[in-house]
């Protein structure tokens, strides 16, 4: 979504600074496709972020070192939700190396000496920064460029400057990849009409399709910002447990990074929702999706029996009921649920799909409808 470059936006920092930021990104993007560049980019952010909030943290304990503290204990990190960065992968070391024509092998050593040393990141990192596609000399430029952004500090963090620039340069990609990009990323407005409606304040989240995970940084924003009333009484808090699934594997990389850069924990399960569900016991408080619209190559026909299907089977060549009632399946018995559909599934009477709408409808499960104008995604 365009956005005029003068306005503020909610962290403080003038959109702008963003809009320039992913212009001088792009520039170096060269040859390379924006589905890959994407990795690129945002594994060198978040790489930047976890790095800073180490080197705050790590001046610190040099300051109190005289009291017994050791910077180098890993534990002192681990204790304030911090990730430990090794010497290998701290910012500084790759910004003296950025000229250097092996900077690729020296950010992937950083990215799997991080991912071994955390594992909670383990096989969420890109690791192919080495490959002969990908320019050095433009590498060690994007290296240069993100120097200049400080992400990871106490400042930054309370201001969510990393989270603004990593949701803007999302929606960017998506906006350059054109139809795919709505696998990952769902339009932040569309994101806040299902939260502010639903109102995730406590309880269990989940998102069977989570994508870059959007829904759940929504919610947690939405905690806070309604934490001094609004109907809640003052007594708003990040009181939420965050369940989700994403079948595509790189889109689940980003999913962990983007709940990671925020310091959100989730349990984000990788796998085909139908046939792999990940949650299979979960009872949800609240479930926010955008499900992949009209997927016909679902392997329908190899669950025609599933228990899932309480209010009909849904069609072997459009998988669009098939997430409605998964979703419906994992709802608590006091659960309410928020989803974007495509507008033909509102008509649509292909094999038994108007027999599944009249019997959500029946057993008075559909509260509401909110139409969407046209043109919100990418």
């Amino acid at each position: 979504m365009a956005r005029p470059k003068t306005a503020k936006n909610d962290t403080g920092a003038n959109v702008g600074y963003e809009a320039q930021l992913w212009q001088m990104a792009d520039a170096l993007r060269g040859s390379v496709d924006a589905a890959e560049y994407k990795h690129v980019v945002l594994g060198l952010i978040f790489l930047k972020y976890i790095s800073d909030a180490f080197e705050e943290q790590h001046a610190k304990l040099e300051a109190e070192k005289a009291g017994g503290a050791d910077p180098e204990d890993q534990d002192e990190y681990r204790a304030l939700s911090i990730f430990w960065v090794p010497p290998e992968a701290r910012w500084p070391h790759l910004k003296a190396q950025a000229r250097q024509s092996t900077i690729g092998q020296i950010v992937d050593e950083a990215m799997a000496g991080i991912e071994r040393d955390n594992p909670a990141l383990k096989g969420v990192l890109p690791k192919d920064y080495a490959r002969p596609a990908l320019d050095k000399t433009r590498l060690g430029q994007l290296i240069d460029l993100i120097s200049n952004i400080k992400v990871g500090d106490e400042a930054s963090r309370a201001k969510d400057v990393l989270g603004r620039v990593y949701e803007y340069f999302l929606s960017q990609f998506a906006s350059a990849e054109g139809k795919k990009g709505g696998e990952f990323y769902t339009p932040r407005c569309v994101v806040k009409v299902l939260v502010e409606m639903l109102e995730p304040y406590r309880g269990r989240v989940y998102d069977p399709c989570c994508g870059s995970s959007g829904m759940f940084v929504q919610s947690v924003e939405f905690i806070r910002a309604h934490a001094n009333g609004n109907g809640n009484g003052g007594k708003a808090k990040a009181d939420i447990s965050i369940y989700g699934q994403e079948f595509n594997y790189t889109t689940w990389r980003l999913a962990k990074m983007n709940l990671a850069i925020r310091g959100i924990d989730g349990q984000i399960g990788h796998g085909d929702t139908f046939h792999n569900d990940r949650h299979p016991d979960l009872k949800a408080d609240f479930i926010l999706a955008n499900p992949p619209f009209n997927i016909s190559d679902w392997g329908g026909e190899r669950l025609r029996e599933d228990r899932r299907w309480q209010y009909g089977t849904p069609p072997a060549g459009n998988a669009n009921f098939a997430w409605v009632q998964h979703i419906v399946h994992h709802l608590a018995p006091a659960g309410v649920a928020g989803f974007v559909l495509a507008n033909g599934s509102m008509s649509s009477n292909h094999s038994g799909e108007g027999e599944i709408r009249k019997n959500l409808i029946e057993a008075d499960l559909v509260d509401c409808m909110v139409a969407l104008p046209g043109q919100l995604f990418y």
